[in-house]
């Protein structure tokens, strides 16, 4: 872990790893809420924290140089639930891909908690994260020009919701209408880092034998606050 000093009252913290990355950004909001830490905002992103506004940003970066990064992060965030249809044109793909069918598919992607690690892209867009190593996937060779608002879509280790339509390269593999980014809500984004997500399926899914299963956190298991979307 490195501070870096960004203008006059800013840092950014560099970690090794995404899960470190969620760890420290949960730490630092854990010390801001007990009165330990004064900044104005706290960014996260892939493998960095951004801290904008520290009244004395040298101090800060001498302290951070003793810390050490949590190793993890509590799921004591907000879940929400959040309905899909899993229709994605990419659907058939990403099912050969992982080497299943495309209802094993849908049953271990809605089987399994994620969670937001940051935001970017578009106001709205989050980055979940959740789904085994054995899960991620690649881009399209071929981005689309156009992907419909509300796709749900994979790439890498993360799973995110275009909430407006917009050029991408995720793979599709369902929909939703809830809306990600509405100006008349406070906040305006649906999703902030650290919310937990489950993904339900709006179409009875089969259940056959021996299904494989993600070593993920299952939905079943989530604490805390729990909303569920219309």
């Amino acid at each position: 872990m490195r501070a870096l000093p960004v203008g006059e009252d800013s840092l950014l913290i560099d970690l090794e790893t995404p899960q470190e990355a969620q760890a420290m950004h949960a730490e630092l909001l854990r010390r801001r809420d007990a009165g330990m830490l004064m900044t104005r905002e706290i960014v996260p992103g892939e493998k960095t924290v951004l801290l904008y506004g520290v009244p004395d940003a040298e101090r800060l970066r001498a302290e951070l140089s003793r810390w050490t990064a949590p190793e993890s992060v509590a799921d004591s965030g907000p879940l929400l639930e959040i309905p899909v249809h899993y229709d994605g044109a990419d659907l058939r793909a990403v099912a050969r891909l992982w080497g299943v069918s495309e209802d094993e598919v849908v049953r271990l992607h809605s089987g399994t908690e994620h969670r937001v690690a940051f935001c970017g892209f578009a106001p709205g867009f989050a980055y979940m994260t959740g789904l085994d190593e054995a899960f991620h996937v690649t881009r399209r060779d071929a981005p689309r020009t156009s992907v419909p608002k509300g796709s749900v879509a994979l790439a890498g280790p993360y799973t995110g919701i275009y909430p407006r339509s917009s050029p991408g390269g995720w793979q599709l593999i369902g929909t939703t209408e809830v809306p990600l980014w509405d100006m008349e809500r406070e906040p305006a984004a649906l999703l902030s880092p650290g919310t937990r997500v489950r993904f339900v399926p709006q179409e009875p899914v089969p259940e056959p034998p021996g299904i494989p299963t993600s070593t993920g956190t299952p939905a079943s298991a989530a604490s805390g606050r729990h909303v569920r979307c219309p």
